[in-house]
């Protein structure tokens, strides 16, 4: 912020000493310390909220741009679209009976297994 060397301060100092004396010379600069200290943290502060709105502003403009490119009722949609289409494969070639689920076995696949036996009759 302000381009001060060391000879500027003792310049600046050997005033202070001067003007102010001995005496009061230590308490003055432990409050001009204190104010300088108070300053800092109050530009820190502000500089951090600074910060975070042009972050929260920049996520907005992120967030109303994919909303304008795709809109959410496409993206909901989309896994439906997915699902509806049929793999490739056999079960491209076949379309699923009504009321079957879209992923059931057909026969063909159900014949190779064995059929499971009720044990609970015998």
């Amino acid at each position: 912020m302000f381009d001060m060397g060391f000879w500027e301060l003792l310049v600046i100092g050997v005033v202070a000493l001067v003007v102010i004396g001995p005496e009061r010379l230590p308490r003055v600069a432990r409050i001009a310390g204190l104010w300088l200290g108070r300053a800092r943290r109050t530009l820190a502060s502000v500089q951090d909220e600074i910060r975070r709105e042009l972050k929260a502003d920049e996520l907005k403009e992120i967030l109303d741009k994919q909303a304008r490119s795709r809109p959410l009722e496409s993206i909901l949609e989309e896994p439906a679209k997915r699902t509806a289409k049929p793999a490739s494969g056999t079960e491209a070639a076949r379309a699923p009976a009504r009321g079957e689920p879209p992923g059931a076995p057909d026969e063909s696949t159900s014949a190779a297994r064995p059929k499971e036996r009720d044990t609970s009759a015998s």
